[in-house]
């Protein structure tokens, strides 16, 4: 999920106001806050180490973030295959990740989730295949029919650049 543009400034003032205290240009974190219109509480936090509640990790997230990317990777690389894995098919990815640790499986609409909270992914319906169409796809057929362009191609003269 995107930050909102209202969290992003607000994070820019809280990383304004530390650096504007490092560099002694303030000296309190009072006077820094009250400055750049941010929490006191956490403008402290944040200098104290604590990160950003949108750039922590949930504790209920069962999957690392390295493992996620795994996924997303194999899923990309099927689909540049021709073999789109099925919304099941990744719920099974996922289990066979958390069952090598020991981890629980995941939940049924963790792969919706997972494919909306990850913008390389998105969702399509597969149509099926036509059988009539299957069984019309002869190479012989189909090389024939190539041959058949190209004699017409050079009878008439037209080149590759008309075509």
């Amino acid at each position: 999920q995107q930050p909102s543009i209202e969290s992003i400034y607000h994070e820019g003032r809280i990383t304004l106001a530390i650096e504007a205290i490092n560099r002694d240009q303030i000296q309190s974190e009072r006077r820094a806050a009250s400055t750049f219109k941010c929490a006191h509480k956490t403008l402290n936090r944040r200098r104290a180490g604590t990160t950003a509640r949108r750039d922590c990790e949930p504790n209920c997230k069962k999957l690392t973030k390295f493992e996620e990317l795994a996924i997303v990777e194999h899923i990309l690389d099927l689909d540049s295959r021709g073999f789109p894995p099925t919304k099941e098919a990744v719920r099974d990815m996922a289990n066979k990740l958390l069952d090598e640790r020991g981890g629980k499986p995941v939940g049924k609409n963790w792969p919706d989730n997972f494919i909306k909270r990850t913008p390389e992914l998105k969702t399509q319906q597969s149509r099926s295949y036509d059988h009539q169409r299957a069984l019309n796809e002869d190479s012989r057929v189909i090389s024939d029919w190539f041959k058949l362009v190209q004699s017409i191609k050079a009878k008439y003269g037209i080149l590759d650049k008309d075509s």
